[in-house]
């Protein structure tokens, strides 16, 4: 039977406990690392990055407890199994207040120690499984790829096959707001490392100088404010999963240098760090870029484009998928629906032209976003052409100048004007209302409808002097 990809660090003062227990795990995990000296077991325990320790609690003048509350505190996470042979409930009790996973009393029963071992490492990637989980819901994202045009159908055909491949390094392509994410998830949820962490960084949204920090993590005293005894980077915390460089583009070609020996050869150091940390991680990169232009721009090393294009996933932008704009824009509608608990039940003709004619620069994201506004604002059962007006911008119509009315868009609303014409300010004045009376007063909700920012929208209330205090909005 082929060995689980797990690393053990025993620390026992007891070299015949060591050597039986590293024995019968070493028959199931691919790595076990004992230690009889406590400090030295801590020493190396930022480098060999277990992902579960036995712990002994009487070592020589070392307190195993002690350790467990210090190895708390500089941030370790990983399931820790404490052993004495002494069956004390207050030192148990403790020992669980201080975040142990377990509590084996010596001699030890060897069936019952794997037995713990195991439990422990499953309910260690459940929990972190979890967390990960909790943080994509965050992002209201949709759940599945949709769409059943070619394109989809082929990159989705093409992923399933990679996904297979547990190592393979993958390079999907594609505009901003195509999917390339959900694409990653696909690949990691139908690959042997589904059971393992799912990481997302952006190589974009953080600053050059934290990147290598963010990626690899660092050691104490690799840079002012670097305090903790070891701050693990993404690659660490994806270890037995899959690793998504988001805008892999714009990497440093420094980092790029590193990230490539990675690659390569499996291994890093930390920032600040003098010892090899072992990575077991699927890569994935994604990009809206033309990798192969930058390379020849030389703001691309060639050797990581080909390294990263071992399998290459090609997303079409959403203005290609003419059969896939009113079924996506229609299960859209469905998940607002029941956000906002209304009963939006399709489009006219006239508003699924409008969507079909539409460029989507922003593509699937851009789609999400609209069709959740409009949703939100919709007081009929169909959508129509005009519920969708904002899409090509507010358009004025020239009017008389003897007409005292006019209509504004979203309506069934007259704003009253004088004959010289309704000023920008009235204007918007009375969409803000609008908007916060359909959202009852949320301004949260409102300023995303508006597209705009809460705190602009806070200074355009206070500008017009909108009066929020009551139940209707004026």
């Amino acid at each position: 039977m082929a060995k689980q990809n797990y690393t053990i660090v025993v620390i026992e003062d007891d070299p015949l406990v060591n050597m039986t227990v590293r024995d019968i795990l070493s028959s199931k995990y691919s790595r076990v690392e004992t230690f009889t000296d406590a400090q030295t077991g801590l020493d190396e325990l930022h480098t060999i990055s277990p992902d579960l320790v036995l712990l002994d609690i009487f070592l020589g003048h070392a307190n195993g407890l002690d350790i467990l509350e210090q190895l708390r505190k500089q941030g370790y996470t990983m399931p820790v199994i404490m052993m004495t042979a002494f069956s004390d409930i207050k030192m148990a009790v403790r020992a669980m207040k201080l975040g142990a996973e377990d509590f084996i009393v010596k001699p030890l029963d060897l069936e019952q120690l794997e037995v713990a071992v195991e439990r422990s490492l499953k309910n260690f990637d459940l929990r972190r499984k979890v967390n990960i989980l909790s943080e994509q819901l965050k992002k209201e994202q949709p759940s599945e790829i949709l769409g059943t045009s070619d394109g989809v159908r082929k990159a989705l055909d093409m992923s399933k096959i990679i996904a297979k491949a547990e190592d393979t390094t993958v390079l999907i392509l594609g505009e901003s707001g195509t999917g390339k994410e959900l694409m990653a998830r696909f690949i990691h949820e139908n690959s042997p490392r589904a059971n393992g962490p799912f990481i997302t960084i952006n190589c974009g949204a953080i600053p050059r100088e934290l990147a290598e920090n963010e990626l690899f993590g660092y050691e104490r005293g690799a840079f002012t404010g670097a305090t903790e005894k070891v701050k693990q980077g993404k690659f660490e915390l994806a270890t037995h999963g899959t690793i998504l460089l988001d805008e892999i583009a714009e990497l440093s070609l420094e980092l790029q240098v590193k990230l490539l020996r990675v690659l390569q050869e499996r291994r890093y150091y930390r920032l600040g760090g003098t010892k090899e940390i072992s990575v077991d991680v699927r890569v994935i990169a994604s990009t809206n870029k033309d990798l192969e232009k930058l390379v020849e721009e030389d703001k691309f090393r060639e050797d990581l484009f080909y390294r990263l294009n071992v399998a290459r996933i090609l997303l079409p932008p959403l203005r290609e998928r003419g059969q896939d704009i009113i079924n996506v824009a229609t299960a859209f509608v469905k998940e607002f629906n029941t956000k906002f608990n209304k009963n939006v039940t399709g489009f006219s003709p006239e508003a699924a032209e409008t969507l079909l004619t539409y460029p989507w620069k922003g593509n699937i994201r851009e789609l999400r976003n609209v069709i959740e506004r409009v949703v939100l604002l919709e007081s009929n059962q169909i959508i129509t052409k005009e519920s969708l007006g904002f899409l090509k911008g507010v358009q004025v119509t020239s009017i008389p100048l003897s007409k005292t009315e006019i209509e504004l868009p979203n309506g069934g609303h007259y704003l009253k004007i004088s004959k010289t014409g309704a000023s920008m300010g009235d204007v918007t004045k009375d969409l803000i209302i609008q908007t916060l009376n359909i959202t009852g007063g949320n301004q949260i909700k409102a300023a995303k409808v508006l597209g705009v920012s809460r705190a602009k929208l806070r200074y355009r209330i206070e500008q017009l002097a909108i009066n929020i205090s009551g139940k209707t909005i004026s």
